[in-house]
């Protein structure tokens, strides 16, 4: 089992409140990611939760027991850090095993744990050496092998693909993925990145500034945004937001996403100047500076050979179009 209940958890660093009363339930063999700007407190949700970070109030409940005064290494949870905290003197296998012999588990039963978490993450090549010998890649895995043996309740993952370059990220974001399908345990993991939370979670926790502004699947973010931060969070290029006034509307603001507006060279809503394109190969991004909406981001799928200055006219999609109001709420 490995179910989290966090009820009313609150943090405060001196007179600055980080975290805000945060209220989640996270049932067991879940994937729930937490995402959010730099500094909305994800990181800190955490560390209470692994037991580094005292609570200023509110409980952490694990498989319904309260584990606010159980230290760290009794909570049954494995952390995998940013940083590996890998031992540079140790093996791969002697990393792996480090906590196991610390806890005075049996040899035998140390040298089986190692074996199978080994052979879940292709490490039996790796084995004999030290960390300066492995990519960065490798290291990774060490270090959620070393939480694997551990056979915890909960897996805890900070930042963990953060120091990784953009191709060895994808391979060892699929392969938490896979981990996850395979073990069918609870994972709990931090990224300020939201294509990582999108493509990994089962439920996404949108944090910010201390709060949660919403938690649902990532789909259910994408198209039913609660209010404009998680409308402008989610998604990627973001979601373009006009003025309600600028186009006759009583919302504050209206957002389009860049993939629902579709661009046209004779005939549209709004008549706009290119400015700028991307040219991605799968897709074409344009950058368009409007009479009527302003300067809009559209996505176009494929090959649109655009150029800075042509004339143009771009076209939301009625149905894909969100109204915000005056406190960011969406509205209707």
């Amino acid at each position: 089992m490995g179910a989290l209940k966090l009820e009313n958890v609150r943090k405060s660093f001196g007179k600055v409140e980080v975290l805000k009363g945060i209220n989640l339930d996270v049932k067991d063999g879940e994937f729930v990611v937490f995402v959010g700007p730099s500094g909305c407190g994800k990181s800190t949700l955490l560390r209470i939760i692994a037991g580094l970070e005292d609570l200023s109030g509110g409980d952490v409940l694990i498989d319904d027991e309260k584990v606010d005064q159980v230290p760290p290494a009794k909570r049954g949870i494995a952390m995998v850090f940013q940083t590996y905290a890998l031992y540079p003197h140790l093996t791969v296998k002697d990393n792996m095993g480090l906590g196991l012999k610390q806890a005075g588990k049996p040899k035998d039963e140390i040298e089986k744990r190692i074996a199978a978490s080994s052979a879940m993450l292709d490490l039996d090549p790796y084995l004999a050496r030290r960390p300066a010998e492995l990519s960065g890649g490798q290291r990774q895995r060490v270090a959620i092998g070393r939480a694997l043996v551990r056979e915890p309740k909960l897996f805890l993952f900070d930042e963990p693909l953060s120091n990784l370059d953009a191709a060895l990220r994808v391979n060892t974001r699929l392969e938490i993925a896979q981990l996850h399908r395979r073990l069918k345990a609870t994972m709990i993991y931090v990224t300020h990145d939201q294509v990582e939370a999108m493509t990994l979670a089962d439920k996404i926790v949108v944090l910010n500034a201390g709060r949660i502004e919403q938690i649902g699947s990532p789909m259910d973010l994408y198209n039913e945004p609660a209010n404009e931060f998680v409308a402008g969070f989610i998604g990627s290029p973001k979601m373009n937001f006009i003025e309600g006034a600028r186009l006759g509307d009583t919302a504050k603001s209206i957002g389009v996403r860049p993939e629902h507006i579709t661009v046209d060279d004779k005939s549209g809503t709004w008549k706009g100047t290119v400015i700028h394109a991307e040219h991605l190969g799968a897709d074409t991004n344009l950058y368009i500076d409007t009479e009527k909406a302003g300067l809009l981001t559209v996505r176009i799928f494929g090959v649109h050979e655009a150029k800075p200055g042509a004339l143009v006219y771009a076209t939301p999609h009625p149905e894909k179009t969100y109204r915000f109001g005056p406190d960011g709420n969406r509205l209707g």
